[in-house]
């Protein structure tokens, strides 16, 4: 019996017209990332294990997918050898973007003019449980700077999160905290010690609801008087500056909290003297779990689809350390092209023209009629019109009925009648018009 084809849980196939509208995003996420300077990078899919791992928390080791050392390798092994994983498993699929940008920035250091900015669109992989809007292989669209610590940065990211939402037609929210702000939080309520178990657990506010970060705090280690602390910050209401206000207040004791503060109130300084057109938000439940963040940390929420966040990111200021190259601070976001997908299928947001690129196919009745329409074909596209000729001399209606089915707006009609008249009839397929065309007007005609 034939073996059913399938493919991986958490993995999917793109038919064409998928594709098309990913190519989309990706087209117009990458020419605003042009805009402000960024060139593009690709790095492998598979990185050493040794680059990733640690380098996402607990959380994230147990999500790599580890490859198995190829060809026989395995089979040298004793049973211990095989036991031990890190013998049989020196690579792995990579988790995000980042941590593979950091390692090209540390072994190209050399080459490269700082601040480097670059972007990059590529795949990812995590070992996570499927679910709605969640896969465990999705592309990333990655715009980082690193090489400074100027918060101008920061401004140009919600810049760049303002002008791609905006062209995608996506009305979003950009959610905004501070790693430094958190540490104050966690340093004024006694727990300095266990910053990365209460930025975890609020991490999930949004998903779980308070009684259950609460319990999960307490789980961690966090006394009923230190959650009792946290309860009213992390539900702070207010603009943003009369947020910040209340923060200096509060953390006044922290100096790592009040650098937190001020960073934030420069940011939002530029924002709102650029008049930007985006909702811009302080959230201090925005924890961000992966370890590196280490100042400014972004989410992007869409306001008319209901679906994690869209785009996230934040600045880290020694990525690279860990690879030998100390205090190169950078930051950066990712796109999540995956559920910006599921937001603009779901609002009906992609331009009609996506559905086919075809914009005209030329009905094949063969002989004389077929060497013309070849003719005229190979002249539309030199203009740049897409179009194509139905392959074989089939029967006019099953050529039509093909024509529907694909979406092509325009059937071009040359039998003998239009080739003594040197005239084309074009028909409409959309509305069922049909006209008469000079062969040298099909062009301009179509265009």
């Amino acid at each position: 019996m034939a073996q059913k084809p399938s493919i991986p849980k958490g993995t999917r196939d793109f038919s064409p017209i998928e594709m098309m509208r990913r190519q989309y995003i990706f087209d117009t996420i990458k020419s605003v990332f042009r805009l402000y300077g960024f060139a593009p990078l690709e790095t492998p899919s598979m990185e050493n294990l040794s680059t990733l791992l640690g380098k996402y928390g607990e959380e994230g080791d147990k999500l790599l997918f580890k490859i198995l050392n190829s060809g026989d390798y395995a089979a040298k092994l004793t049973d211990e050898e095989v036991r031990n994983a890190s013998k049989i498993c020196e690579k792995g699929l990579r988790y995000d973007l980042t941590v593979p940008f950091a390692r090209y920035v540390v072994q190209h250091q050399n080459e490269l003019q700082f601040p480097f900015k670059r972007y990059q669109v590529q795949p990812v992989w995590r070992a996570d449980r499927p679910q709605k809007g969640r896969y465990r292989e999705f592309y990333q669209c990655d715009v980082d700077v690193i090489g400074t610590k100027s918060l101008l940065c920061e401004v140009e990211l919600v810049e760049i999160v303002e002008r791609v939402f905006k062209a995608l037609g996506i009305r979003v929210a950009l959610k905004m905290n501070n790693r430094k702000i958190l540490f104050g939080i966690a340093e004024v309520i006694g727990h300095a010690d266990k910053m990365i178990d209460i930025t975890v657990a609020i991490d999930k506010l949004d998903k779980i609801g308070l009684e259950h970060v609460k319990a999960e705090l307490a789980e961690r280690g966090l006394d009923e008087m230190a959650i009792a602390r946290l309860q009213p910050i992390l539900e702070l209401e207010g603009s943003n500056a009369q947020k910040l206000d209340t923060l200096r207040d509060i953390l006044s004791a922290s100096e790592t909290g009040m650098k937190g503060i001020e960073e934030m109130a420069e940011v939002f300084g530029h924002i709102e003297a650029l008049g930007l057109d985006l909702q811009v938000e302080l959230d201090l439940s925005l924890a961000r779990g992966l370890n590196y963040y280490t100042g400014a940390i972004f989410e992007v929420k869409a306001l008319d689809y209901a679906i994690g966040s869209i785009s996230g990111g934040g600045r880290y200021d020694d990525l690279t350390g860990i690879f030998g190259m100390p205090n190169m601070s950078g930051v950066g976001i990712s796109f999540g092209a995956d559920r910006i997908y599921d937001v603009m299928l779901g609002c009906d947001l992609f331009p009609e023209e996506l559905n086919c690129l075809t914009r005209a196919i030329f009905l094949n009745f063969g002989g004389a009629e077929q060497a013309a329409s070849l003719a005229l074909l190979r002249g539309l596209r030199s203009e740049g019109i897409p179009a194509e000729i139905y392959p074989e001399a089939a029967k006019m209606k099953k050529q039509m009925e093909y024509a529907n089915r694909r979406g092509i707006p325009f059937v071009i009609i040359i039998g003998s009648e239009e080739l003594n008249a040197q005239e084309a009839t074009v028909k409409n397929m959309l509305t069922g018009e049909q006209q008469k065309v000079a062969f040298a007007e099909l062009a301009a005609r179509l265009k």
